[in-house]
């Protein structure tokens, strides 16, 4: 499986300050750094450092279509491994996308990069170029952190964000779950989750997210609620149909490990089902084998 591969640009100032532009013919044999191949999708196995879990089914759709006019105009990065196949980068929109649009090659930047560089590209690439959630992004930085052995001064540098930004989003990490959960299907915004960080007492926290999510409560409405010194009861707000919170963390662990959508739904009964996403034969088949660990 040899590519023939032509020689290009650099990937830009975010991907390349990570990873600078090294002689791949030394460390492989038989190619060069940051040339530009068409390479089998089907050789192409998943980023495990992803950030990204929730990939809209919709705006994939859209992109398979302008992919089926136009083809893919931004490579996607990989690197190679061992057995000749290629681990991506940066780009699985892209790839999932044109797997939908049928294409049985993709343009690829072909790299050398070791775990950390991988990591460290993957949260790049995806700030610079799409929105993550405030949880995904959280936990990237501290995977970052953590994996990398990274300052906060030295991530700022890293992702070109100011130290406090980084450290604003890790501070949501702290939330209960149910916070964390409801910030990342979008019922509550960053501010109102930053707000609600200086209510320590669980009880009144999660009256204080369910009155946000159920009476639409503004910014402003959440700041001063989690400022009152003594607890005013929160008048309950009936929701008929939402999860109990044992399902939603579930639900929310299952789209983590799969990387797919998954939606639960459960009658007052405590029946319901379970549904897993797919986007395309091959994506079917990455589910399965995760299931089967």
């Amino acid at each position: 499986m040899t590519a023939k591969l032509k020689k290009t640009g650099g990937l830009g100032r975010g991907l390349g300050s990570i990873l600078p532009d090294i002689d791949i013919d030394a460390a492989r044999g038989h190619t060069v750094a940051a040339a530009i191949s068409q390479i089998s999708i089907d050789d192409i196995t998943a980023n495990p450092y992803q950030p990204r879990k929730e990939f809209d089914d919709e705006a994939l759709q859209e992109l398979a279509q302008s992919i089926r006019q136009q083809g893919v105009i931004t490579p996607i990065t990989v690197r190679r491994m061992p057995d000749d196949t290629y681990q991506l980068i940066a780009g699985e929109r892209r790839t999932r996308a044109a797997r939908l649009a049928g294409l049985k090659e993709i343009p690829a930047y072909v790299r050398v990069a070791t775990d950390t560089q991988m990591m460290e590209m993957a949260l790049v690439e995806n700030i610079q170029r799409s929105d993550l959630g405030a949880i995904e992004v959280a936990l990237a930085y501290k995977a970052l952190i953590e994996e990398c052995r990274l300052t906060h001064d030295q991530l700022s540098e890293k992702v070109g964000k100011n130290r406090s930004t980084i450290t604003n989003y890790l501070r949501l990490l702290n939330l209960p779950a149910e916070t964390q959960l409801a910030l990342s299907e979008g019922k509550i915004s960053m501010a109102h989750a930053r707000a609600l960080l200086s209510v320590e007492d669980i009880d009144r926290h999660l009256e204080i997210l369910h009155a946000i999510i159920g009476r639409h409560l503004s910014v402003h409405q959440t700041e001063q609620m989690a400022k009152e010194q003594k607890r005013q009861p929160v008048a309950p707000v009936r929701r008929r149909g939402d999860l109990p919170a044992t399902h939603q963390a579930a639900q929310s662990r299952l789209k983590d490990r799969l990387q797919s959508t998954v939606e639960v739904k459960r009658s007052q009964r405590g029946k319901g089902t379970l549904t897993i996403h797919f986007n395309s034969d091959s994506d079917f088949e990455r589910i399965l084998a995760l299931l089967d660990k």
